[in-house]
């Protein structure tokens, strides 16, 4: 009864955070807000789901869900990383909006030229 209780809490609570996520990518602004909610609250929802249905398995069972669980919580970072460099790298991350642009520190030591300059507005 209480593995129940605990299952369907851990269930809901991870798909209102999946629903949250989606809400914020859908009505966040700019490309490095929009990877903040595609990352983070998912990941916590899909471990909360893994993990109520995890509550409702045998232990071998549970143990195929903390793999998946294990490989979303390390390649999404990698994943979000990944496509922020892609995106700031095609112009499509407002550098006055960052509060220490690093990446473009690092890129004009290398020589390597934005293309869109921080002057430049949409």
């Amino acid at each position: 009864m209480l593995r129940d209780i605990v299952s369907s809490v851990l269930l809901l609570g991870g798909a209102l955070f999946c629903a949250v996520g989606a809400f914020g990518l859908l009505r966040f602004p700019d490309l490095l807000s929009r990877l903040q909610a595609a990352t983070k609250p998912q990941t916590v929802g899909l471990i909360m789901v893994l993990c109520g249905a995890a509550l409702q398995l045998n232990l071998i069972d549970a143990m195929g869900l903390a793999l998946v669980a294990l490989v979303q919580v390390v390649t999404a970072p990698v994943l979000s990383q990944l496509v922020g460099r892609a995106g700031y790298r095609i112009g499509a991350v407002e550098p006055t909006t960052l509060l220490r642009d690093q990446l473009g520190d690092r890129l004009r030591r290398e020589g390597y030229r934005s293309p869109r300059t921080p002057s430049q507005d949409r």
